[in-house]
């Protein structure tokens, strides 16, 4: 389906095919995405309320300038994406993949990071304060000057992980 498909409206989409497709400055609200393609996709300026992508491949999309607000992408692929820019507030990325993405500068505010792979992300001065990091791959990520106040970073796999100049504190 590619450039020109439009996912707005009620209806749910299961393993649709989007790669290409121009969704920049859109806006989705209660959407439902399961085992879907953004390859490509232009989702510049996309703004999310309570939408839900499961198993969805973001595979060099550009998500730069979003918005996300209580919004879930659990066991979501992004790879090489635009994710600079972009704001997530009370959303979940549970179980999902960020590899070789541009994320600075990224804001987070109550983002669920559980079980995400985030190994040898650039997240240098980064706010991450409270948020939950639980089993989190951060192997060889670049944290350094990043706020990690509060974060639960139980379980955490930190292994030459850059830390210096982070803030730690209640970790």
């Amino acid at each position: 389906q590619g450039g020109g498909v439009t996912a707005t409206g009620d209806r749910d989409c299961t393993g649709e095919d989007f790669t290409d497709a121009v969704f920049a400055d859109q806006e989705w609200e209660g959407r439902c995405f399961v085992d879907c393609r953004f390859t490509d996709a232009d989702l510049r300026g996309l703004r999310t309320r309570s939408c839900r992508f499961a198993n969805c491949d973001f595979t060099r999309a550009d998500l730069g300038a979003s918005q996300h607000r209580a919004t879930a992408f659990h066991s979501c692929t992004f790879q090489r994406a635009m994710l600079a820019d972009s704001v997530l507030e009370r959303c979940s990325l549970l179980g999902s993949t960020i590899s070789d993405c541009r994320l600075r500068p990224w804001t987070l505010d109550e983002v669920d990071l559980s079980l995400t792979a985030l190994g040898h992300a650039d997240l240098r001065e980064t706010n991450l304060a409270g948020l939950r990091l639980t089993e989190a791959n951060l192997v060889q990520a670049d944290l350094r000057g990043a706020d990690l106040s509060g974060a639960d970073l139980t379980g955490a796999r930190l292994l030459g992980t850059r830390l210096e100049g982070a803030d730690l504190r209640g970790a």
